[in-house]
């Protein structure tokens, strides 16, 4: 399993860049296993172009983020404390060929909600709490995306703009001043992992290429939230 970059470790990219590419992480045997038990959030994901909450509706969503490969790119970032808190399912394809702009990943899922200082604003989505936290949260956090098929420059693959994850959460002005910055695509075979900060800048085109580009997005965290708030997921 090797970094995509000249030198350095995973941590070091991820510090650096906000994100790392390690090549032939997951074994084809065990993505082909995967996609059988995924049937039917692929199903809906294929229509509507992703489908939520996939490590409680998917037992082998669990499994996957607790396969050492996967959860080692977590721990290398995060430490061994780490636990999965959410996971969703994307894939483009003729019928859901989609198209998203630079954003970051600024809310998480809880169980129910509960006013608190520094949280908000809130949400509901599919009939769960989100609300995007204190940074300090984001910080302890990190997404692992796995990729159920080879994604090149046709199939619409994550474009990011390095090092944007060091600044917090970005206003207008800062994104528009982001939008200017050299931006890198991330191509990644079948059974690689795309490590990234949830900070971090990122868009993706729509694919050009009539095929899948399915990518199971799971999501870690190494820290407890106060005042009773729950994470909706922890595995």
């Amino acid at each position: 399993m090797g970094i995509e970059r000249a030198s350095g470790t995973i941590a070091d990219a991820v510090e650096r860049d906000g994100y790392a590419v390690l090549r032939d992480a997951v074994a084809a045997r065990d993505i082909d296993a995967l996609l059988s038990e995924l049937d039917g959030a692929a199903r809906v994901a294929a229509v509507r172009g992703g489908a939520r909450h996939l490590l409680r509706d998917v037992p082998a969503v669990r499994a996957l983020a607790r396969a050492p490969a996967v959860r080692d790119a977590a721990e290398t970032i995060l430490g061994p404390g780490c636990f999965a808190v959410r996971a969703l399912l994307f894939d483009k394809t003729a019928a859901a060929n989609w198209k998203v702009a630079w954003h970051q990943d600024v809310t998480i899922a809880l169980r129910a909600r509960v006013d608190t200082p520094a949280y908000g604003p809130w949400s509901v989505k599919e009939g769960v709490v989100h609300v995007q936290p204190p940074d300090a949260v984001l910080e302890r956090m990190v997404a692992v995306r796995v990729h159920l098929d080879d994604c090149g420059p046709q199939n619409g693959p994550l474009r990011v703009l390095p090092g944007s994850h060091r600044h917090g959460k970005l206003d207008s002005a800062g994104l528009a001043t982001w939008r200017s910055m050299p931006q890198q695509a991330c191509p990644v075979p079948r059974g690689g992992l795309l490590v990234m900060h949830p900070l971090l800048l990122h868009a993706s085109s729509a694919a050009e290429a009539a095929a899948h580009r399915r990518v199971v997005h799971i999501e870690y965290a190494s820290v407890e939230l106060p005042h009773g708030l729950e994470w909706f997921d922890r595995v």
